[in-house]
């Protein structure tokens, strides 16, 4: 679409495969977005809709009884190095008719893979002497044969069921059973696509806020200057503190223990930051093994312990890269309380012809950069 960059759109039912140059030259506009945390992804293409377009035939398919789901990849290629965006299925049509001579418009909205884990409801399975990430793994090897990778990450503490006693059976559908999973452990699950089309890897573990950080956001610095737009807001009243109750087995005695929200795996990037104005009561915890509640409490303490935000926009060309989503990023130009090391929590990817532009969210504990220098 652009110089430098260009656009591989893969649909198909299963298995997707290019596109033609008819429904290439039909696509006015691509928007993925990717989220931080267990939010699904999703996607929107827009195409205009002749009466002989070929996208009818498609539209007949994706609704067709006999094909369950129709795939779609979206691929760009920046200076030879390949991106997958997104890897997902379509689950959303819309038509508007053309007016005043115009062509129709055919808006299809999708969303990434985990779609297919909602299928079907599997309440009642069991999982016999199980830990988690074991039931976590079965779960997923169902979706091998699309691809899905299994990264999970056992917890410092799991809970084996001895089957005598108790056999542990699954809740709802498969996706609802990871995620549930997932908030009992202190931990989050999504799916990354790529490094090829037709892959992914379904990570379920900590939130990890650690890690190369991405090339610099430069506002207000001139030639430098390589976002559209970038603003910040300090917001102390977001910050928790979570309490977790430890049952004591010799006293039966509830102790309760305040959590702090700096983890290894969750470090300070900023210098100052704010006490939290707010104490919420984790009364779950208190039938859960220690190790267990601490990690909850972990992860609820990561969740909010965020009180500065930035928001903005960018041009990719100018940026020289694809900014990611669950990765840090730097920031410079913005003044001492604001430069630093970010979260990226939120990625919009908006690809026009002649134009790929990039939407942005990120957020970290508090005021004041905790490195000397950013990435360039």
């Amino acid at each position: 679409m652009l110089k430098g960059i260009n656009l591989t759109l893969m649909i198909g039912p299963a298995v997707p495969i290019p596109v033609s140059q008819d429904i290439l030259e039909a696509l006015t506009s691509i928007e993925v977005t990717s989220y931080a945390g267990s939010e699904q992804s999703g996607f929107e293409l827009n195409f205009t809709l002749s009466k002989r377009s070929p996208l009818h035939t498609l539209f007949l398919l994706s609704g067709g009884a006999s094909i369950p789901f129709v795939r779609v990849v979206i691929m760009v290629t920046m200076n030879g190095t390949p991106e997958v965006l997104m890897d997902g299925v379509m689950t959303h049509h819309q038509v508007q008719p053309g007016s005043g001579g115009g062509e129709a418009t055919l808006t299809v909205q999708g969303k990434d893979l985990t779609a297919l884990m909602t299928l079907f409801d599997f309440s009642g399975f069991p999982f016999p002497a199980m830990p988690f990430f074991a039931r976590v793994l079965f779960i997923l090897a169902k979706y091998a044969a699309f691809g899905i990778i299994p990264k999970v990450i056992p917890s410092i503490m799991e809970d084996l069921p001895i089957p005598i006693e108790r056999i542990p059976r699954q809740q709802g559908t498969d996706l609802d059973y990871i995620h549930l999973l997932a908030h009992a452990a202190g931990y989050v699950f999504f799916l990354e696509p790529g490094p090829v089309p037709g892959v992914n890897f379904a990570y379920w573990g900590p939130e990890i806020k650690v890690g190369v950080a991405q090339p610099a956001l430069n506002i207000d610095m001139d030639a430098h200057t390589n976002v559209e737009s970038l603003s910040f807001r300090f917001d102390k009243e977001r910050k928790e503190t979570p309490v977790i109750f430890i049952h004591e087995r010799f006293s039966k005695a509830i102790i309760p223990i305040p959590i702090p929200d700096i983890t290894p795996l969750n470090p300070p990037l900023g210098l100052l930051s704010p006490l939290p104005p707010k104490v919420t009561y984790l009364e779950d915890t208190a039938g859960m093994p220690p190790l267990r509640a601490a990690l909850r409490g972990l992860a609820y303490a990561s969740q909010h312990a965020d009180a500065v935000f930035g928001s903005g926009s960018l041009d990719v060309l100018r940026y020289g890269r694809i900014l990611k989503s669950r990765r840090l990023v730097g920031v410079r130009g913005a003044g001492p309380a604001f430069d630093g090391l970010y979260y990226v929590t939120k990625v919009t990817h908006s690809l026009k012809r002649g134009e790929y532009k990039q939407n942005f969210e990120l957020s970290r504990n508090g005021l004041i950069s905790t490195v000397p220098e950013v990435p360039v």
